[in-house]
């Protein structure tokens, strides 16, 4: 394997490793055991443990944005793109309902840890939320876009916390369906109306 190919397999593993025990709990002889390699060859591509954090946020990023980018061309309006976002709940469901939400887990447990990577992790949620708010833009709803996205970033959230809680599907099922509902009715409400999230 290429040194590339091993560093890449090693944030790959990290990565997992991260989103399964947690970052703190997690150690270099984790993640050196996992991959099968010295511990020696190990530090060859990471010298501290921030520095293959910053590496997996990096990943993650990456992964996220092509994510996106799939979704905008696939769906064939912004409504169909920002239901690919709901649905997310259902085709990871089995992982969330074991650990969580990878982005929301580790936000929460670098902010408990003080962590400088904090702000770094959270630019994931920006792209998801500035990704939302451009579909609600689309749709007409240019004067409360980001409030309509961070609404759905806040309640897909709470979903997956509660899932991870309570491992119901019928719950994530019924959830999704009333998102999908509440998505509906925004697009179908004149865009000067006030938005449901407004009279929350």
């Amino acid at each position: 394997m290429s040194g590339q190919k091993t560093r890449d397999f090693i944030v790959q593993t990290a990565d997992d490793l991260f989103y399964r025990q947690g970052f703190e709990a997690t150690s270099f002889a984790d993640i050196a055991a996992a991959v099968g390699i010295s511990r020696g060859n190990f530090y060859y591509h990471f010298k501290a443990k921030d520095d293959l954090l910053e590496a997996v946020i990096a990943r993650r990023m990456a992964n996220t944005s092509e994510m996106l980018q799939d979704w905008e061309v696939a769906g064939e309006d912004p409504e169909e793109r920002i239901r690919n976002f709901i649905q997310i709940l259902i085709r990871n469901r089995d992982k969330i309902e074991q650990f969580g939400c990878p982005v929301g887990s580790l936000s929460t447990e670098l902010a408990k840890l003080n962590h400088g990577a904090q702000d770094e992790a959270a630019r994931i949620f920006t792209l998801f939320r500035v990704w939302l708010r451009r579909q609600f833009e689309r749709l007409g709803r240019e004067a409360d876009a980001d409030a309509l996205a961070m609404h759905l970033l806040v309640r897909s959230q709470g979903v997956a916390t509660l899932s991870a809680a309570y491992r119901d599907p019928a719950f994530v099922e019924r959830e999704v369906a009333s998102m999908c509902a509440w998505l509906a009715a925004e697009t179908a409400r004149d865009a000067s109306a006030p938005s449901s999230t407004d009279q929350n």
